[in-house]
């Protein structure tokens, strides 16, 4: 697996955070976990039950010696929508991510929550009636906004 990072640019590797100061493609040799920078979520953004199962199964990629915490919060929020949720590709979806959890294919899981995000999104504007902008996608980051590591209670 190649990986390009730009100058500044921030990757989780197995719980490590490498930071890299000039523009660089790293090659992982062997099976590694790994998060771009990009797809990492800061507790602030976590503002919908999706955002927020996504943000316990990113713990457990970030920090694996709360993974088991992280697990148990990532179980208890993925019940809960199971519970309030009747929309077939949202609870299909959870399934699936659930699976990937389960079988420790996080990287995989973070994917298909992230797919679920424009559904949850018109589902809370059709029961809100409108769309507000805890709905809409979380801001771009530019090389200048680097995400800290998530915090678990």
């Amino acid at each position: 697996m190649r990986l390009s990072l730009r100058a500044g640019e921030r990757v989780f590797i197995n719980g490590a955070v490498l930071r890299v100061d000039r523009k660089v493609s790293l090659e992982l040799l062997n099976d590694a976990t790994f998060l771009l920078e990009t797809h990492v979520l800061q507790p602030e953004e976590a503002t919908t039950p999706l955002r927020q199962l996504y943000f316990a199964a990113q713990t457990m990629v970030m920090e694996p010696a709360n993974a088991a915490r992280a697990r148990d919060l990532y179980r208890t929020l993925q019940a809960g929508i199971l519970a309030a949720v009747t929309e077939p590709d949202i609870r299909d979806g959870l399934a699936a991510a659930g699976a990937c959890v389960e079988a420790d294919r996080l990287i995989e899981a973070l994917k298909l929550i992230r797919g679920l995000y424009r559904a949850e999104a018109a589902l809370l504007a059709e029961a809100s009636g409108v769309a507000g902008p805890e709905l809409s996608a979380p801001p771009a980051r530019g090389p200048g906004r680097a995400p800290s590591l998530p915090r678990t209670a």
